[in-house]
């Protein structure tokens, strides 16, 4: 476990405006918070499907121009959105306007009728694992900087060059979401630097934690090296019950705690969280 727990804030850009997302992103600059998120979905996600949303990607740019210090990421890049190689050179370029500040979530992908209204292929969920760490593979094997030649079931690359390789290295860390007992955390055993759950019940995400580490075990890999992180929702409680659910999940061994704020005023209750949560951590 960390010395401290290290906090991330998340505000989704769907039915929100653009300069709340600016507030939103200075509030995590300039009050403390370790990491700062976007997500990756076309429509919104709650609510009506022809509701306001930004796409992530193309807003991680502006956010790395934007801040100077607090890291920045997608909380989770849809693997069926993107080839792995498109993926690699827009993580690369991020990683470079950043200063080498990028925090890399993927996941499987979840969101039927977003494939559904483009048209995009919606492989079973057994098999959007399946792609998700042959991904996982083509994309580490890009960001090493060496022709890459590759011939799975879903990805085909042919001596793929990339140039330059990510500023970090060997490549920004890989943060996996997703619980799935039985291929998820297999993956995120296989292949990621953090995986990430999803709050707010800190004993299933404990007996999952556990799972992940017999996956380790498996596979010969050390349980510790993967940082146990947890994203929660904020806005149906009070401060004091924020501030003891994110005690009981650093208690639980999740290290990284990713507190997501939404519309009405997401930028009121990002403040709130830098001037009144982090100062009880710090």
């Amino acid at each position: 476990m960390s010395a401290r727990p290290r906090f991330g804030l998340k505000l989704a850009p769907m039915n929100c405006s653009l300069q709340e997302q600016r507030e939103v992103w200075r509030v995590a600059d300039q009050g403390g918070f370790d990491h700062l998120w976007t997500f990756d979905h076309l429509n919104p996600i709650n609510g009506d499907l022809a509701g306001v949303a930004w796409e992530g990607w193309t807003l991680l740019p502006a956010m790395a121009e934007a801040t100077s210090r607090v890291r920045i990421g997608c909380m989770v890049t849809g693997n069926t959105y993107r080839h792995p190689g498109q993926l690699a050179k827009m993580a690369t370029t991020v990683d470079h306007l950043s200063g080498g500040r990028l925090e890399f979530g993927l996941g499987a992908a979840w969101a039927e009728a977003e494939h559904t209204m483009l048209g995009l292929e919606f492989p079973l969920v057994g098999e959007r694992i399946r792609r998700l760490g042959e991904a996982c593979t083509v994309l580490k094997q890009l960001w090493s900087g060496s022709p890459v030649s590759h011939d799975g079931p879903a990805y085909h690359l042919r001596e793929a060059v990339q140039n330059p390789p990510p500023l970090q290295r060997p490549h920004p860390p890989i943060w996996i979401g997703g619980s799935g007992e039985r291929k998820t955390l297999r993956v995120v055993a296989e292949h990621a630097d953090c995986w990430n759950a999803v709050g707010p019940d800190v004993e299933e995400c404990r007996r999952k934690s556990e799972i992940l580490d017999r996956h380790c075990e498996t596979i010969g890999r050390d349980p510790d090296v993967i940082r146990r992180t947890v994203q929660i929702r904020t806005e149906a409680n009070d401060l004091n019950d924020t501030v003891h659910l994110c005690e009981s999940f650093w208690s639980a061994g999740f290290v990284d705690v990713i507190l997501y704020v939404s519309p009405p005023d997401p930028v009121r209750k990002a403040e709130q969280l830098a001037n009144e949560l982090l100062p009880r951590f710090r």
